[in-house]
């Protein structure tokens, strides 16, 4: 095992914070749709091939890593008997040293209410243009800081869940763009990323209920939309005003969690744990247009957690409990279906051709995209991954239960 890989594209300066083509700032990378255009990830990796460094992780988590200026971001959750700490950590890329562990909320609370989720499982984002880190816990809070750890403002948006937090938080220029959807209240909401104010609360329509669901920013024509999935229906919104553009609603759907992706002209979402559907929903429309714009529906297979990956003309989905479909996105044509083994919560990953899908116990098996379905290799660690990957130039970041890994090509 090597501690440390010099190279130049990883030489960042540890003291300012812009990002670059090559970072992973947010849940699902740049785009928030799991695609990267790195070209030199490794193919294989084991506890003894091609790890960087290997680094225990305090507490409990499963927000997904973020990469950015040379240094990797979680969240955690350490728990005593007085409660729990909700804690922002800090990793040097290169080295692996922690530079930063500190307290952002304490909660009476110690447990997660689902032995599936954790505390902290909402991901970080990295502001591209400032010092800036935005961590949010759910109904316990959400907060900005700095990346020395100085906490420059905090605030809550309490709501009953039934499985605690999940949907992570996003950016659209200098708004912070929320999820909040309980049994008692739902909502999307935007905070001024200076201040921490609500610019914006748009609510639901009834009936509401619980979601876990994280926002996408798209482009339709000569404007932007934010797409919300959230239980019942899925709506986009006016990122400037929140205002409702338009709607889709689904039946039996709730507990959302996989995030959308968008291309082709439509949206591509899974509406919920309850026999979900994947639904692809053409994005031109104004109202209500669950009638109108459904392209098609895939009702078997679809993913209760895991989201979905757009490749170009390429749909892939993985359900949790291991089965892969290929489908074709503007048909709704299943090309292939194969099950990959394991059960699954992280969304994949694409670079290079190559489609990453990362299993609870740790395998990590790499495809080959396209319409042959090949296994190009089988990647095991110690340890549970319910977090996504995140990729850096030629890296790959991995949280288990207990560690953190930079995964490189030797040599």
């Amino acid at each position: 095992m090597r501690l440390i890989t010099l190279w130049t594209v990883l030489g960042l300066l540890l003291t300012a914070v812009v990002t670059t083509a090559n970072d992973w700032p947010q849940f699902r990378g740049p785009n928030g749709q799991g695609y990267s255009s790195d070209t030199e990830l490794p193919l294989e990796w084991n506890e003894s091939k091609n790890i960087v460094w290997k680094v225990p992780v305090p507490g409990l988590g499963w927000s997904s890593p973020v990469i950015a200026d040379g240094r990797v971001w979680l969240t955690s959750s350490l728990t005593s008997s007085t409660g729990a700490s909700l804690r922002l950590l800090g990793y040097d890329l290169t080295s692996g040293q922690e530079l930063l562990n500190i307290e952002v909320f304490h909660v009476n609370d110690s447990n997660a209410p689902n032995p599936k989720n954790s505390l902290a499982s909402p991901t970080p984002v990295i502001d591209p243009s400032g010092d800036r880190v935005y961590v949010h816990f759910g109904s316990y809070g959400t907060a900005a800081l700095t990346t020395a750890g100085d906490v420059v403002w905090s605030t809550s948006f309490p709501y009953i869940s039934q499985h605690g937090n999940g949907g992570s938080p996003i950016l659209y220029q200098d708004s912070l763009i929320l999820n909040i959807d309980g049994y008692d209240t739902a909502y999307v909401v935007a905070i001024d990323t200076i201040t921490g104010e609500e610019r914006w609360r748009t609510m639901r329509q009834a009936p509401v209920s619980q979601a876990y669901s994280t926002p996408l920013v798209i482009r339709v024509g000569e404007t932007d939309q934010i797409v919300s999935v959230a239980a019942y229906r899925t709506t986009a919104h006016d990122p400037s005003t929140g205002k409702e553009i338009w709607s889709v609603g689904y039946r039996n759907g709730f507990s959302n969690v996989p995030k959308p992706v968008y291309g082709q002209g439509m949206v591509y979402l899974s509406t919920g744990f309850q026999t979900p559907s994947l639904l692809a929903v053409q994005t031109d429309g104004v109202g209500d247009v669950t009638e109108t714009h459904v392209a098609w529906r895939l009702n078997r297979g679809a993913p209760l957690t895991p989201s979905p990956l757009l490749v170009g003309n390429e749909l892939y989905v993985i359900n949790d409990f291991g089965i892969v479909t290929y489908i074709d996105a503007t048909t709704g044509d299943v090309h292939w279906q194969n099950r990959i083994g394991g059960n699954h919560s992280a969304s994949p990953v694409y670079a290079n051709g190559r489609i990453y899908f990362q299993s609870e116990e740790g395998v990590t098996t790499v495809i080959q995209s396209g319409t042959d379905f090949q296994v190009l290799a089988k990647n095991e660690l110690d340890g549970e991954t319910l977090a996504s990957m995140a990729v850096s130039s030629g890296t790959v970041i991995i949280r288990t239960s207990s560690h953190l890994y930079r995964i490189a090509n030797e040599g």
